[in-house]
């Protein structure tokens, strides 16, 4: 350092320091950071939210400015909705009001963790309709100089939720316009077309979208009378009841596939014409020429034919039996030998109740008396209650000391039927009949597995529709109406 001060000494060289520069370092960060007082943009705040439920569905729209300006908006759906579709339903129209109040930039606030994930593309849309949804929200957004989606908890969506099950919410101070509207269609099938068959449905279609009429005033008339019972709902024709629910309508190649189906597939046991035409109408189709294609279809089966009933005795004045209530009066029958299946089973018994027409039956390898009163108590009398009476015919194993003393000890009585008289016990021998033909129609080549047939014979019985109660046992025991859906092939049920 002493070198360095006898070498520049001989220069006029002087040391300063360096005075603060924080106010001046603050004052060029925000003159370079800060934007021109034109580029100043509101961004407004769109909260949505969807709801679907048995009572409808419905979506609420929450727009703010963070000036004070609120606008609520409250839309219902009158076309079926899932909850996410309700959610894309929510979004659409709020980027619609946003656009027509002249905002430039949003932010889209959700409580559906799945819906923003998929606006964001975090999620994959698997799902065609909600890809639709997804192109049409991208396509709003793309209108607006800066559009953002985030998720945010449902306590902060509250209104939104509360709009969405058209409540009402009040707050002091603000602008507010509650708009009340209905949407028809969904958005994302507005601009599609609707494809018309080639039949029976073309003129039906036609007339609901553009209101085509035929020129015959005779033809026009009666068009007019008919269409009445059809409606369109998402470019499917459904057919309306006065006690029925919507009947989604067929063509003939659909109309022939469901027939087969419910005849002779998995639910059916070849069933006759009428019953086979009430049965598809409960799972929930419909087409004009349904009896008369049921009975066509009943004539041509070969397995109809060959098991088809002869009556060949004399017509005789019925004798009428009392079934005051349900489950009073049982009747009991035991059938066999059959092919020998696995487990040695060789028998089935067979109880039917007079009332409902319910039929039980299970399948033994002996028909021993202990097997008898086995059966009875779990499948009759836990099941069911205590009958009445219960009406057997003179085999052994009715007049077993056991078996008697298990009814005597409930109170049941027992009745036998007269000797060679076989239709004193007619509704256990007419579900006799009923099984058999139903089996012997499901077996092909193997006839050892009749066991695997007994059960879908007695759940096609017990959901088909009798002449004579005009019910299904099914309905008249539990009070529900069984529809099978064939094309998911599993039941549901509706509530009488």
């Amino acid at each position: 350092m002493i070198t360095w001060s006898i070498e520049l000494s001989q220069f006029d060289i002087r040391f300063e320091p360096r005075t603060a520069i924080k106010r001046q370092v603050l004052s060029d960060f925000v003159a370079e950071l800060a934007a021109p007082e034109g580029d100043l943009e509101q961004v407004w705040t769109i909260f949505i939210d969807g709801s679907s439920n048995p009572r409808g569905s419905e979506a609420g729209i929450l727009l703010e400015d963070g000036q004070g300006v609120t606008i609520e908006h409250s839309f219902t759906f009158t076309f079926p909705t899932s909850n996410n579709q309700a959610e894309y339903e929510a979004c659409i129209a709020g980027l619609q009001i946003a656009k027509e109040v002249g905002a430039h930039k949003v932010l889209i606030c959700s409580d559906s963790q799945l819906a923003v994930s998929q606006f964001t593309g975090a999620y994959q849309t698997k799902d065609t309709l909600l890809g639709k949804y997804l192109l049409k929200v991208k396509e709003l957004m793309a209108d607006f100089d800066e559009a953002t989606i985030q998720h945010v908890p449902r306590e902060s969506n509250a209104r939104a939720d509360i709009l969405s099950k058209l409540a009402s919410t009040k707050c002091l101070g603000n602008n507010r316009s509650v708009v009340q509207g209905t949407v028809y269609h969904p958005s994302v099938m507005a601009v599609e077309q609707v494809e018309v068959p080639d039949n029976w449905m073309g003129p039906f279609i036609r007339y609901i979208l553009h209101g085509d009429l035929p020129s015959d005033p005779k033809e026009k008339q009666r068009f007019l009378r008919c269409s009445f019972w059809y409606t369109l709902i998402q470019g499917t024709l459904y057919r309306r009841g006065f006690t029925a629910p919507l009947l989604k309508c067929l063509g003939p190649y659909r109309a022939d596939y469901i027939l087969r189906e419910v005849h002779k597939g998995s639910c059916g046991h070849h069933l006759g014409a009428a019953s086979l035409a009430k049965k598809v109408s409960r799972a929930g189709y419909y087409w004009p020429t349904m009896e008369n294609d049921a009975t066509d279809l009943t004539r041509k089966c070969t397995r109809c034919q060959l098991f088809a009933d002869f009556h060949k005795a004399p017509l005789e004045e019925l004798t009428i039996t009392q079934a005051p209530w349900l489950f009073c009066r049982w009747g009991v029958d035991i059938l066999g030998p059959f092919p020998q299946a696995t487990r040695q089973l060789k028998f089935f018994i067979v109880v039917i109740d007079y009332f409902t027409k319910w039929i039980e039956a299970e399948a033994l390898a002996t028909i021993t008396s202990a097997n008898i009163q086995k059966f009875t108590w779990r499948s009759i009398i836990t099941r069911f209650s205590i009958p009445s009476a219960i009406v057997t015919d003179n085999d052994t194993q009715f007049f077993d000391r056991r078996f008697q003393e298990l009814l005597s000890g409930l109170r049941i009585k027992q009745h036998f039927t007269s000797v060679e008289h076989p239709h004193t016990n007619g509704q256990a021998e007419a579900a006799n009949k009923v099984i058999l033909k139903g089996i012997k129609k499901m077996l092909d080549e193997s006839k050892a597995n009749w066991p695997d047939q007994l059960h879908h014979v007695l759940w096609a019985y017990r959901t088909t529709p009798h002449s004579t109660t005009g019910e299904s046992p099914f309905n008249l025991t539990y009070g529900v109406e069984a529809i099978i859906p064939v094309e998911i092939g599993e039941p549901t049920w509706r509530t009488l």
